[in-house]
């Protein structure tokens, strides 16, 4: 498990009745793979290890992996020849997996299969001669390496307003999404540029994850029985962000953003709800709760079961079947029971916690 402040499971009230706790919540599939990705890159390296971007939007996270000797960097150029580097989930631009492959060293590209599917999205409809609408939040990582894809057909757009300033585009236009926006920050500016451009290309299948809009539909669900709603994850986190507004919007009187249990106030009553952003470890759910102390427990508020799995990449499973002595990376298991580098059942909270 990750490390918890001394004082974190103390109550930080004794009038909090129940807590409602959102399911699905915390790690996608993207991130579960992320993070073993980067976990089995740990144990191959000697370190340094380089990581190009946070490998996930989670502060706690990240910390984790710094102290094992992962350096995170904003430029490829600043990794030394020939040393091992990934690149994180949200997706980098051409141009920096280039660079990464020139640099010398071993690299794993851990991109979200789901942002591969946009990137793949915008660079075929470029090349159709289509310019593109893009529904993004501006200076994102997901949102900059999408854009660079095909930088020169590609209009970035946040708001109706956005959409109304956009030239005039005599081409046919399509529209596509940053994965990890609501359907409340989609369904407007969709729905301005739908108006704009009649003759609109649409992907037959949603850019947006189906983790983001799963964890913002349980949260939904429990919202009007909640005093007060809790939301684990980072302020750099898009899906974490956007549960935070949602339940705003669905009228929760309190909501509050947390990283870790040590954030929260000591005036919480009633009925407290609990989530977590896509890149928030369950561990801190658990230690959430058991600050919270809840005088009539847990309740949880299912609203369907994921079972989306995303192997890790290629070549770094290449690379554990290959070496010899990588038969270790069962996380302390014997070579002959061993998960195998893309085993399912091997869950990145479990790998989060073998680690240091």
């Amino acid at each position: 498990m990750l490390p918890v402040p001394g004082d974190s499971l103390r109550s930080v009230a004794s009038d909090v009745q129940l807590v409602l706790l959102a399911s699905p919540r915390g790690f996608c599939a993207g991130v579960e793979m992320a993070i073993k990705a980067l976990a089995w890159m740990v144990r191959a390296f000697e370190p340094p290890v380089y990581c190009y971007h946070e490998i996930v939007h989670n502060q706690k996270v990240v910390e984790r992996f710094e102290a094992l000797g992962v350096v995170f960097v904003d430029d490829v150029a600043e990794v030394p020849p020939g040393r091992p580097i990934m690149l994180s989930a949200h997706g980098s631009a051409p141009e920096v997996v280039a660079a990464a492959r020139a640099n010398g060293g071993y690299v794993v590209d851990a991109v979200c299969p789901l942002v591969t599917k946009v990137h793949h999205e915008v660079k075929t409809r470029a090349s159709k001669g289509f310019e593109i609408v893009y529904v993004g939040h501006a200076g994102h990582e997901e949102a900059a390496g999408t854009m660079a894809v095909a930088p020169d057909a590609i209009h970035l757009v946040e708001s109706p307003d956005d959409v109304a300033a956009l030239p005039v585009i005599e081409q046919p236009v399509a529209l596509l999404a940053q994965t990890t926006l609501s359907h409340r920050d989609w369904a407007g500016v969709a729905t301005a540029v739908a108006d704009r451009f009649p003759e609109l290309w649409k992907p037959g299948r949603s850019d947006l994850c189906f983790a983001t809009t799963n964890r913002q539909s349980a949260l939904l669900a429990m919202a009007p029985r909640c005093d007060a709603v809790v939301v684990i994850g980072s302020a750099n986190s898009s899906n974490t962000r956007a549960l935070e507004r949602l339940a705003g919007d669905a009228g929760c009187d309190r909501v509050l953003r947390v990283n870790g249990p040590e954030e929260l106030p000591d005036d919480l009553s009633g009925v407290v709800g609990v989530t977590a952003g896509a890149s928030a470890p369950e561990d801190l759910v658990s230690a959430v709760i058991a600050r919270l102390a809840p005088r009539y427990g847990v309740e949880e508020v299912t609203i369907t079961d994921e079972d989306e799995y995303f192997p890790p990449p290629r070549n770094l499973r290449e690379l554990i079947d290959a070496v010899d002595g990588l038969a270790g990376f069962g996380f302390g298991s014997a070579p002959e029971t061993r998960p195998e580098a893309n085993d399912r059942r091997l869950a990145a909270s479990d790998v989060l916690a073998t680690l240091g």
